[in-house]
């Protein structure tokens, strides 16, 4: 423990305060503009947090994927290339899972408030409770 608040924390506490003391004193322009600002500084926020976890499942469905281990950015170009060569096509349900579930990944990041987001998350938890229900009957 450093005794200093984090990234995320301290990115949180700005936008609050630009939200809540600054923001409403603005005329539309300077509004308009600081809220593009609060958002940039939200969605760094989101991509400090949860990043390395996304990129985390991403390696490891890659992984699968092309069937080796390597850097992210070479397994996405071997992913891109089998894609390229017709090795691997969407009509594998392993590469649709990985799409959706990077997708879904990015979304949390860029556009949490995204309505298809908010739509696939719904469904993955219905799916989940109706998994659960299934193994447990």
């Amino acid at each position: 423990m450093n005794g200093y608040p984090n990234a995320i924390d301290l990115l949180a506490s700005v936008t609050h305060f630009l939200r809540s003391a600054l923001l409403p004193s603005l005329s539309d322009a300077d509004a308009f503009n600081l809220r593009i600002g609060i958002n940039a500084i939200d969605l760094v926020r989101r991509e400090i947090a949860q990043r390395d976890a996304a990129e985390e499942r991403e390696r490891a469905s890659l992984a699968a994927l092309v069937g080796s281990e390597s850097s992210l950015e070479r397994m996405r170009r071997i992913l891109c290339e089998k894609i390229a060569s017709g090795e691997i096509t969407l009509d594998q349900p392993s590469l649709r899972q990985h799409l959706r579930a990077t997708t879904i990944d990015r979304l949390a990041i860029d556009q949490p408030t995204y309505s298809a987001y908010l739509a696939a998350i719904a469904r993955s938890d219905e799916n989940s409770s109706a998994n659960n229900e299934t193994q447990e009957e």
